[in-house]
């Protein structure tokens, strides 16, 4: 007995056997190893190949939860549409970015960071959150009061992405406060601190992309367009760094479908 696939496919594990196979008996008990993968080989000739599944579907009419998106971003608002010339050339410069950081990594992570300098476990959402954009990020205060704030107070304003500090990140750590900035990015304005934070991160990112990066990414772009969609002026301060993120996540990272389309 020989099934097509065994005669396209080679066995991984040859099995010497006798030409007894009608005396086997698929239900009982093998008597030695041969004769298990024998049964096996049999048992695998005589699955059909394909198999239809019987699905009601009065089953699949109630409790159905579908959260994909497959949306691409929001169009931006006249005016605001940054030309194909200016995308090209911002990504041309994070290339250039990214490999100055990849060739100075060593280096930046081996200069010993200030005594205030207390890096959070990748995990502490908060402290996080905290470290990249301070307290004023919790009292929806950032935007308003931030030129406030008299000298370096890292404390309150957060502290900014030095290099000394995103080159001591693992891909795991990136990835993560990538995700925790996005999530508050989803619930809040965007703000300039968020924005440099945001860049330090993606230049910091690996290719090729994790899933998860890729669901990461695409949900900030999503997001910057979003926030951008709504901007009452094309001279809005925001709109330079809103534009370059959705740029460098479409055009860098090959997420073309979410890429702004110059008339």
């Amino acid at each position: 007995m020989k099934s097509d696939v065994e005669d396209l496919m080679p066995r991984l594990l040859p099995v010497e056997y006798e030409d007894s196979s009608a005396d086997l008996k698929l239900d009982g008990p093998p008597r030695n190893p041969q004769e298990y993968l024998r049964q096996v080989q049999l048992e695998a000739a005589l699955c059909p190949e394909v198999v239809v599944a019987e699905i009601d579907p009065k089953k699949l009419t109630k409790q159905q939860t579908v959260n994909a998106s497959l949306a691409g971003c929001p169009a931006a608002p006249a005016g605001c549409c940054p030309s194909l010339s200016w995308q090209q050339r911002q990504v041309a410069n994070f290339s250039d970015v990214r490999q100055s950081i990849t060739k100075n990594r060593q280096h930046w992570s081996s200069h010993s960071l200030d005594d205030n300098v207390s890096m959070p476990d990748k995990r502490d959402e908060e402290g996080w959150t905290r470290f990249c954009l301070g307290e004023l990020a919790y009292q929806d205060l950032l935007s308003s009061n931030a030129g406030a704030v008299t000298g370096l107070n890292y404390s309150k304003v957060g502290f900014p992405p030095f290099l000394s500090i995103v080159s001591r990140l693992s891909q795991s750590e990136v990835l993560s406060v990538l995700e925790i900035l996005g999530g508050w990015f989803e619930e809040q304005l965007f703000v300039p601190q968020l924005g440099r934070w945001l860049f330090a991160l993606l230049a910091c990112l690996e290719k090729p992309l994790l899933p998860e990066a890729h669901s990461c990414i695409r949900q900030l772009a999503r997001r910057c367009a979003q926030v951008r969609s709504a901007l009452e002026s094309q001279d809005d301060d925001n709109l330079p760094a809103l534009n370059l993120l959705i740029c460098l996540v479409a055009r860098y990272f090959e997420q073309n479908d979410l890429a702004d389309q110059p008339e």
